[in-house]
């Protein structure tokens, strides 16, 4: 895996959505994007500078260029995005990959959010009326990097939903992806870390 943070001044959640990275059982490539933080994230980012592969900080167009950013360093045959502020269940990547070792053809996974409410499974066909068709983008959705780069990065002119055009374009050209049971939580999307 190749596990993308991205934040800009979240001194106060930051750290806990480090540790839920690296406390998982299993190799992961860590990168962090920080888009020039000024408020004492960096300090806590060199804190755990040990088990983060590669961290760059500079100002960027916004959370969506920062992920690209990410995806560029990506070197894992997995990529996840978590968010400063969310946060990685125990054992949450172990879970995902039981799913990416079934088939060779699965091409991106949904993963059970607690989002406010617990979320899960997915519905391709709600795309094309609803947003609400997925978990959460940060910390649940995971793709293979060959289709990632096949797909293209996030289109930055989307502001608040490049996530959303990506989905679509995943579903639009056929690739294939998969949903783990409810009962399989991987994480928790937090606002109030600012995601």
């Amino acid at each position: 895996f190749s596990i993308i943070t991205v934040v800009l001044n979240n001194i106060n959640y930051i750290e806990q959505t480090i540790k839920s990275v690296i406390k998982q059982n299993i190799e992961v490539q860590y990168i962090l994007i920080d888009g020039g933080s000024t408020d004492g994230t960096l300090n806590i980012i060199k804190k755990y500078e040990d088990f983060i592969d590669l961290w760059i900080s500079e100002k960027d167009f916004g959370i969506y260029d920062a992920m690209n950013k990410g995806i560029q360093y990506s070197s894992g045959e997995y990529i996840g995005i978590i968010n400063s502020g969310d946060l990685y269940n125990d054992n949450a990547l172990l879970t995902i990959e039981s799913y990416l070792t079934k088939s060779d053809e699965i091409d991106f996974v949904f993963g059970t959010v607690h989002k406010k409410i617990l979320k899960s499974g997915f519905n391709k066909n709600k795309i094309y009326w609803s947003f609400d068709f997925y978990p959460s983008h940060s910390t649940g959705f995971f793709i293979s990097n060959k289709v990632q780069k096949k797909i293209g990065f996030y289109n930055t002119s989307f502001k608040l939903s490049a996530d959303h055009d990506l989905f679509f374009r995943l579903i639009k050209n056929k690739f294939k992806g998969i949903a783990t049971k409810k009962n399989e939580l991987i994480g928790y999307f937090t606002k109030d870390g600012g995601s």
